[in-house]
């Protein structure tokens, strides 16, 4: 009598994300807090460090007679802010480690951590953010026309244009597109690269995108603070960068490690 011998079933694959509460976010909040304060030095230089670059960026689209570019350069500020924070990153890491707190240039010591996946993050986030601002443009130009009053008549134009409802409507679409897919490549992505330096590009972005979709939940409440905290703080003259980068920097370090299985 033959003996059939039974095929190993295949190992299951690891679970990479955990399932969490929908309002999980407020103690990643708490904990981000906690860490700013233990480290307000290196927080305070990040914050100031960006509101000084929105300055730079308003003065050069009033310069240029490009004023209707300021909305879509903004959007880099959510775009762009996972990557600018990721000293923080380091910072909290640290801390969770039990370590000194860092110097500011311990902080940065985090893009060289894991150097070239990180700038491959940072190439993607720029090309969204430049696809962005030309999508916007042109629909500025399609909407508007290309002959723009000078910079001090823009706004009262634009209030009194026919299509301005339409214009807004069609480009809060495609931000709000744009803005969902490079917050899923980047919800836990660039702390995962800053802490663990075998990890990929490809694979960290993948991890996100799984931990958005495994926990969509307490993402879109995550995704809706960070748009009001960094709104907030754009409005008086991104002074309020101070406090929301530090803030939203390392409790993203804390939305990481409570989601991504090590």
């Amino acid at each position: 009598m033959s003996v059939i011998e039974m095929a190993p079933a295949p190992a299951a694959r690891p679970k990479r994300v955990r399932q969490i509460a929908t309002d999980r976010p407020w103690f990643w909040l708490t904990r981000g807090w906690q860490d700013f304060q233990a480290n307000k030095a290196v927080g305070l230089a990040y914050g100031a460090a960006l509101a000084i670059f929105g300055w730079m960026l308003a003065w050069v689209m009033f310069e240029w007679s490009t004023i209707w570019a300021i909305l879509p350069a903004t959007a880099g500020f959510f775009i762009l802010g996972p990557l600018v924070a990721a000293g923080l990153y380091e910072v909290s890491r640290r801390r969770e480690a039990g370590e000194p707190a860092p110097t500011l240039a311990e902080a940065a010591q985090a893009f060289r951590r894991n150097g070239a996946q990180i700038a491959m993050m940072g190439v993607l986030l720029m090309l969204i953010h430049l696809f962005w601002v030309r999508i916007a443009g042109l629909l500025f130009f399609l909407f508007f026309g290309l002959n723009t009053p000078p910079v001090a008549d823009l706004p009262f134009h634009m209030l009194r244009h026919p299509d301005l409802l339409p214009f807004l409507v069609i480009g809060t679409g495609f931000g709000f597109v744009l803005a969902s897919a490079s917050f899923a490549v980047t919800a836990v992505a660039i702390p995962m690269l800053v802490d663990r330096p075998e990890v990929t590009f490809l694979e960290a972005v993948t991890v996100s995108i799984q931990a958005v979709l495994e926990n969509w939940r307490p993402m879109l409440l995550w995704a809706g603070l960070i748009v009001v905290f960094t709104g907030l703080a754009l409005v008086p003259f991104f002074l309020g960068l101070l406090l929301a980068l530090p803030l939203l920097g390392h409790a993203t370090w804390h939305a990481y490690r409570d989601i991504v299985v090590r």
